[in-house]
């Protein structure tokens, strides 16, 4: 029997033990040449690195095992992911650990506001595990981050991505409230596969969350993402992004899926450059501000760049 172990941490644990029983899954064997990216290891990369590890903080690209790792690190790019290394949520596509999660560390914001001013971020991206456990779901713990960068690095923006917030009332307001450049917040993949890819969640609580986003603040700037490869289908794929627009999103991204271990969902097909082009160019005439698809695409990948596409985008649709 196969066990997923946490190998990031050298942890015998497992480090999906909701997965450890489940059969082996397909591997695609070889990945085409458009996946194929360079090893981390350039001195820039190791600097972001030990400002890190120094203040103590966890970063989604090493969690979920971000293929543009090497990429976004040489540039001094790193995407914090705060309230712990371990998610309450089991999706059957995510790499972080899963199980029950420690006690929100309360020097997270003055760590993380302090690893930005040392990075000299112009923009930074913060995310975070599920906390199902937490009355708010974390919101406050958000807000706190947003208001300690402020603070801080008071010209740098601050994009979030964030879960759902799911049975927690009042935990939007919280956030919104902080006034976060980018809210995001992915819904993954179509409704079709939430059972399996994405059981914990639920389809139109996401896309309303998005909405409740635009109606609290309607300055700021919305998100949302999904890969592809998981099985979906192509018509699934617009009508998510005629929901997304119902929802007035401005920024869509679609990526391709990478199965990160045996136990996870397998990869279904490896969509191709010509077929995220064409999604881009559908997206685009559906109304969004800004569209990044692309088989490396990730939620955070350039999204200091990408900010200020948003920002001109916006200015010319006024004007």
């Amino acid at each position: 029997m196969a066990v997923v172990l946490d190998l990031l941490n050298k942890d015998q644990r497992p480090r999906h033990p909701e997965k450890a029983h489940r059969p082996d899954q397909p591997v695609q064997q070889r990945k085409p040449e458009w996946i194929r990216v360079k090893a981390p290891g350039s001195p820039k990369w190791a600097e972001t690195n030990r400002i890190v590890r120094e203040n103590k903080l966890v970063t989604v690209c090493e969690e979920a095992g971000c293929p543009n790792i090497g990429e976004c690190w040489e540039k001094k790019h790193a995407t914090f992911m705060i309230m712990g290394d371990t998610c309450t949520r089991a999706c059957a596509f995510c790499n972080v650990k899963t199980g029950l999660p420690q006690a929100l560390d309360p020097n997270e914001p003055e760590n993380v506001a302090t690893a930005v001013e040392k990075l000299g971020l112009e923009h930074v991206v913060i995310t975070s595990v599920d906390r199902d456990d937490l009355a708010d779901g974390g919101a406050q713990h958000f807000a706190d981050v947003i208001h300690a960068i402020r603070a801080r690095s008071p010209k740098t923006t601050i994009e979030i991505l964030t879960p759902d917030f799911l049975r927690k009332p009042g935990a939007l307001e919280i956030v919104v409230a902080a006034k976060p450049d980018v809210f995001n917040h992915n819904l993954e993949t179509v409704p079709s596969k939430y059972l399996k890819v994405r059981p914990g969640a639920r389809y139109f609580h996401s896309i309303r969350l998005l909405q409740q986003v635009k109606e609290l603040d309607p300055t700021i700037f919305t998100k949302s993402g999904i890969m592809v490869g998981l099985g979906e289908e192509r018509n699934e794929v617009l009508q998510l992004m005629d929901d997304l627009r119902s929802a007035d999103v401005d920024f869509m991204t679609i990526g391709q899926y990478l199965q990160p271990t045996k136990k996870h969902h397998p990869v279904i097909r490896f969509v191709t450059p010509d077929e995220f082009k064409a999604f881009e160019t559908t997206a685009y005439a559906k109304g969004f501000l800004l569209v990044s698809s692309t088989p490396l695409t990730r939620s955070s990948h350039h999204a200091g760049e990408d900010f200020a596409k948003l920002k001109a985008a916006r200015l010319a649709k006024l004007g």
